[in-house]
């Protein structure tokens, strides 16, 4: 990388080298401990004697900024850090919008992620002992293989054509849902996917219904873009349909297992709420971020299968499936929807990084994603049984367990005796995260309780920390 000097003129070359340097050492854009060029290399890029450049690099030595090290080349010296210089802020135009994004609430992005307790139920969040880091690197050796061979050196927006022919093949077989390559669109995680979608559909002022208590950052989501956002509460059966209002545009619903109580959608209910959706003209986003895991009962189809009027955006990940740091999801999409959310994934960031589209086909084709799903669902079946026989037992007093058959997090609801925020700021300190339901409430009333995640918690840890917990509480009783 060359040096950024302008030299101008034919005289006092030096010492125009000279003031340059000293500038950019002063003002801190050399930083300390960099390298120079060598007074040749310099002299070359510059255009001027080598002599001119030395003359510089003297005078900097002398001024105590620059040390040359025998053998290795001429490096600044460490210096104290410049003083700021006070520079007058002037006030955006946009500050009133700039506010308004700064004050979105992200509920699931927690500053403690950092530093998490030695026994965490924190939610979104998998197990890496699981991964199989082996299977994957080779695949990822492949991909890379394929990107040297590769013609292209650009890429659709949809995604990879063999990722979503794998994508397709697999959630038939999983989900039951109906689609082909052709109906995928691949994204950078569901969130994106819901950003996506909305971005094409929700306009200022439009209405856009989701449960209540649901999902926040799809919540915030809708809000950013300007919806007139209806809360819609659920019971046992999920969403209440007759609820939804006349003019809604949007339907966000967590039907295979309800975010975050856990509960799934009745078949009545299902066919309700696709009926109403047909009323209406509304698009229904379905977020199944979690129902490759089922751990009793007859496995319930994705509520895109019993669509027949086109309704239905179905949406998915690999995030929860596979690792959060993999940021790969998918979208099954109606025709007029998809097109317009390719150009909108276009315009976003053109395309979801190829490399690891093509490691994913290869490790769906392979068969690597569904050894890794059967081996988690024995270990996350064991970790929920353990949680369930401890609410049902010693820990019965202050929790019940809200049913749920899937996925790999449930909700346990507090007695009226339990402070839940103490309970959670007290067992902190003897290293057990804990989180509370309450910021996944909108409008309707908090029903105080927790959100028990069991992906990322050994099996073994879950006693010893639930031990902790009832400490705490027959403290606090």
């Amino acid at each position: 990388m060359e040096l950024h000097i302008r030299l101008e003129g034919g005289k006092g070359l030096a010492d125009q080298l000279y003031q340059q340097l000293r500038a950019g050492i002063d003002s801190g854009h050399l930083a300390a401990g960099s390298q120079l060029p060598p007074t040749r290399l310099l002299a070359e890029q510059l255009g001027v004697s080598r002599k001119t450049v030395a003359e510089a690099y003297s005078r900097l030595t002398y001024d105590n900024l620059l040390s040359a090290v025998v053998g290795r080349g001429t490096f600044i010296s460490q210096r104290r850090a410049p003083q700021a210089t006070p520079t007058t802020v002037v006030e955006l135009a946009a500050s009133a919008s700039l506010q308004r994004w700064q004050q979105r609430a992200t509920v699931l992005a927690r500053p403690g992620l950092n530093s998490p307790s030695r026994y965490d139920f924190i939610g979104g969040a998998s197990s890496k002992a699981q991964f199989p880091f082996d299977q994957w690197r080779s695949c990822m050796q492949y991909a890379l293989r394929r990107s040297q061979r590769h013609p292209e050196r650009q890429f659709h927006a949809q995604g990879l054509a063999e990722l979503r022919e794998a994508i397709a093949h697999h959630i038939a077989y999983a989900r039951g849902v109906h689609c082909s390559a052709a109906d995928i669109l691949v994204c950078n995680g569901a969130q994106q996917a819901l950003d996506l979608i909305a971005r094409v559909l929700v306009e200022p002022g439009c209405r856009v219904a989701m449960e209540d208590p649901g999902y926040s950052p799809a919540r915030q989501l809708f809000l950013a873009l300007g919806a007139q956002l209806q809360s819609v509460p659920v019971d046992e059966q999920g969403l209440c349909v007759e609820q939804i209002e006349p003019g809604t545009r949007l339907i966000y619903v967590t039907p295979s297992h309800q975010f975050p109580l856990g509960m799934p959608m009745s078949e009545a209910r299902r066919q309700a709420l696709l009926d109403r959706a047909a009323e209406l003209g509304a698009l229904i986003i379905e977020d199944d971020y979690d129902c490759e895991f089922r751990y009793q009962g007859p496995t319930s189809d994705a509520l895109q299968r019993l669509d027949r009027h086109g309704l239905v955006a179905y949406v998915g990940t690999f995030s929860k499936t596979l690792l959060p740091e993999l940021r790969l999801g998918y979208a099954v999409l109606p025709p007029a929807v998809l097109r317009a959310a390719c150009v909108a994934k276009h315009l976003s960031d053109l395309h979801s990084p190829a490399l690891q589209q093509w490691a994913l086909a290869r490790f769906i084709n392979e068969g690597y994603l569904s050894k890794h799903i059967r081996r988690c669902h024995e270990i996350y079946s064991a970790r929920r049984g353990r949680i369930l026989q401890r609410l049902q037992g010693d820990l019965a007093p202050w929790f019940s367990a809200v049913p749920a058959n899937a996925g790999f997090h449930m909700s346990a609801m507090a007695s009226p005796t339990v402070d839940v925020e103490l309970l959670i700021k007290l067992v902190r300190k003897v290293e057990v995260g804990l989180y509370s339901l309450a910021p996944f409430f909108s409008e309707v009333p908090v029903r105080p309780g927790l959100l028990l995640s069991f992906g990322a918690i050994e099996l073994l840890d879950i006693d010893p920390a639930l031990d902790r917990v009832a400490d705490t509480l027959r403290q606090i009783s």
